[in-house]
């Protein structure tokens, strides 16, 4: 799933070609790509043309389109969601869920999604802390490269929770825009494993893990993101590589880039987290 740097790829892309043009036309070609905008496909373009998308926002890993009416365009990416921006006339991709065409007659706006998981929806807004929110996003936390993110509170917050450190990394009520792979990162850089108490962590040692956050989604934002297939792809189509650059997630049995021991791979959630077991040893009782 993509997270903060891969949506704020595409947030920059959408900021570039889509914000303040006027919607002159929205075709829907597949209904389940609209499936959480409950009034279905008609209302959902009827809410959208004759409008102007004014602005591309993201908080964590939710990204929107402002639109002049007041409401909101949310975009869930899911899996395989891509938002692509292709000129007038180039050949619908295979996988053409929804398109937005434009008064200026320039370049569309299209949703591509291979699996279906991702979707569009119009949803109204609300002011939380001084920000303009779609509702099914007001109780997401502000993340770290926000302007008036507050890490002293992160940390606070962070240290309450009675949990695993993995798992209060990916609460987005807490911090958000933080997924598998860089939270998996940040703790490699921490020295943290994915199993220790949060109640159990300094508020120097938190607060470095927090830092170590901010700077492997700002190292990876650098460079596109993290794409692992050809489906994590900004509004042009083209793919990050900061896959090159990951020192555990996916390294399973690579040698630690700083000890040398092989990545150990453990189940997590349903999923993997992956570790170096020198440099991140088990916490003490830990089983699996």
């Amino acid at each position: 799933m993509p997270e903060l740097p891969e949506v704020e790829v595409v947030r920059r892309g959408l900021a570039e070609h889509a914000a303040g043009r006027a919607v002159t036309a929205v075709d829907v070609f597949h209904d389940r790509a609209v499936r959480r905008h409950v009034p279905g496909a008609v209302d959902f373009a009827g809410r959208i043309v004759g409008t102007t998308l004014t602005a591309a926002r993201r908080r964590g890993k939710y990204l929107w389109l402002d639109l002049s009416s007041g409401e909101a365009v949310l975009a869930h990416l899911g899996m395989s969601g891509q938002l692509l921006v292709q000129p007038p006339g180039t050949p619908d991709e295979k996988h053409l869920r929804v398109r937005f065409t434009f008064a200026d007659g320039g370049p569309e706006l299209r949703f591509v999604d291979q699996r279906t998981f991702g979707g569009l929806s119009v949803e109204e807004t609300t002011e939380v802390d001084g920000a303009t929110l779609p509702l099914p996003v007001a109780h997401i936390a502000r993340d770290p490269m926000d302007p008036r993110f507050d890490p002293d509170a992160a940390v606070a917050a962070l240290r309450r929770k009675r949990t695993e450190v993995k798992r209060a990394l990916l609460d987005q009520t807490l911090v958000s825009g933080i997924g598998n792979i860089y939270a998996d990162e940040a703790l490699w850089r921490a020295k943290l494993h994915w199993a220790r108490p949060t109640d159990k962590l300094s508020r120097a040692k938190a607060a470095e893990l927090l830092g170590a956050a901010t700077d492997v989604m700002d190292a990876a934002l650098r460079v596109g993101g993290t794409s692992f297939d050809a489906l994590y792809v900004n509004v042009n189509g083209q793919s990050g590589y900061f896959d090159r650059s990951l020192n555990a997630y996916g390294q399973e049995g690579e040698p630690c880039p700083r000890c040398g021991r092989p990545i150990r791979r453990e189940p997590f959630m349903n999923r993997s987290s992956f570790s170096c077991p020198r440099c991140q040893p088990h916490p003490a009782g830990f089983s699996l």
